[in-house]
């Protein structure tokens, strides 16, 4: 009797086991890498930086009516040759998907211009996200506009501080993920990379 029960907790152990590995491997799947992206963005990004940047504006509109787990905009990040689809919503479910974006009275959609917050999980969609550094740029891409931001600030909180989730004088992106990266389980910190607007500019 006891073996049998002994196989059976093992057997169920296992497939615990397989099934969470297999959620962690979808999640990874969610995010396309492609090394062009280092050098082209990093070649675009130098161009920009050595026109004037006067002549951009953040082109302020009302924000459209997102459905949760509606897919809304896209991700990129050339220092990691990483992109990432991006979801209304920031719960469990929607975070298996990919990125989500925050959804509180303080936060908002990159088309609005003020305060756009994303979060992902550092096993899965941004567990590189610790090799950033201030400088680096990233893009959102929102109804075919792209939106440039640069990284000014980077630090860690503890995992309950949403002290981050405020307000701001001028368009911002918001980073965040569970830290520190190599920690089993629900971690105690979180790493938060904060990141100014650059220019937007319509893509084909």
């Amino acid at each position: 009797m006891i073996r049998k029960l002994s196989i059976i907790f093992i057997t169920m152990g296992l497939l615990v086991v397989l099934w969470n590995g297999y959620q962690w491997w979808l999640q990874g799947e969610v995010v396309s890498y492609d090394h062009g992206l280092q050098t082209d963005m990093r070649e675009a990004s130098s161009v920009s930086e050595q026109g004037s940047e006067s002549s951009y504006t953040m082109d302020y509109v009302f924000a459209e009516t997102f459905e949760a787990y509606e897919g809304v905009e896209e991700l990129t990040i050339p220092k990691l040759g990483k992109k990432y689809p991006v979801y209304y919503d920031s719960d469990p479910d929607t975070l298996k998907k990919g990125i989500g974006m925050y959804d509180t009275s303080f936060t908002s959609s990159p088309s609005e211009g003020g305060h756009t917050a994303l979060a992902g999980h550092k096993e899965t969609a941004f567990a590189a996200l610790d090799g950033l550094v201030e400088g680096d740029f990233i893009y959102l891409t929102e109804n075919n506009i792209e939106y440039e931001y640069q990284i000014h600030k980077i630090g860690v909180a503890d995992s309950e501080d949403t002290s981050f989730l405020v307000p701001t004088s001028s368009p911002t992106l918001t980073l965040t993920t569970c830290y520190p990266f190599d920690f089993i389980g629900s971690a105690p910190e979180r790493l938060i990379v904060e990141a100014v607007f650059v220019k937007q500019q319509e893509i084909e």
